[in-house]
């Protein structure tokens, strides 16, 4: 579960942006703060992984805290959510290493893509020890897997394997699954089926979520998304 925290000031879009982070598998919600004097002990009491950050606040504002956490060395990641549109705010947000920049007020499609994005970004991550250019691109420039051509699949993936992959992963119904227990019962090296589960939940066929253990890297489960077989057929039978 990606542990989330909420720092902003008004109720309502506090409220707001919890309802849309309960749509969203995976997400685990640790609290809510009104303030930055609010917000520095949860996150010093609590394994936080993210936190969506309003900027203008009463007291210290946002950039305050994020330029704490930046300081201490953590490794929580931001997601900047405030009406502040101006180049200055947005350059100011990327220098500060923000995964995200989101300006209210936003669809929560926009707000799903930012989530959708940065597990999946985590997923890459955390999952292999080397990357290569490709997927390097794919992580920093969040380049589309959907082609102008329409339901071309990216280069190295083939229908035929996407087929017995998306099979399997039916056989397994509901049943969480990680990426080298699929690829032992689909019979493809896990760097290959790494790919092709990149590519599935980039397209939202599958749910992901990161189970903690108690030693080690988390790992990455995941299932069939309930609308998955709609969207596949889309690139298998292109």
């Amino acid at each position: 579960m990606t542990k989330t925290v909420i720092v902003e000031d008004d109720p309502m879009v506090a409220e707001i942006n919890r309802r849309y982070l309960e749509q969203i598998d995976g997400i685990e919600l640790v609290a809510i703060a009104g303030s930055v004097e609010e917000a520095l002990p949860i996150l010093k009491e609590n394994q936080v992984d993210l936190i969506l950050l309003d900027i203008h606040m009463p007291g210290d504002n946002g950039w305050s805290l994020l330029s704490k956490i930046r300081g201490l060395g953590t490794e929580i990641d931001v997601i900047i959510i405030t009406a502040s549109c101006d180049k200055e705010s947005i350059k100011k947000g990327l220098r500060f290493g923000a995964v995200d920049y989101l300006i209210k007020p936003f669809e929560f499609e926009r707000f799903q893509s930012a989530l959708l994005s940065y597990k999946k970004d985590q997923m890459m991550m955390n999952e292999q020890e080397r990357i290569n250019q490709m997927e390097l691109d794919l992580l920093l420039l969040h380049k589309e897997q959907i082609t102008p051509e329409g339901y071309d699949l990216p280069k190295g993936l083939t229908k035929s394997t996407l087929c017995k992959v998306w099979r399997q992963v039916l056989e397994m119904g509901r049943t969480p699954f990680s990426t080298e227990e699929l690829a032992c019962k689909v019979g493809i090296s896990r760097v290959s089926m790494r790919k092709y589960v990149m590519f599935l939940a980039d397209i939202h066929a599958l749910e992901t979520e990161v189970v903690y253990g108690t030693i080690g890297r988390p790992v990455y489960m995941h299932k069939a998304a309930i609308v998955g077989s709609n969207i596949i057929d889309h690139y298998i039978n292109h």
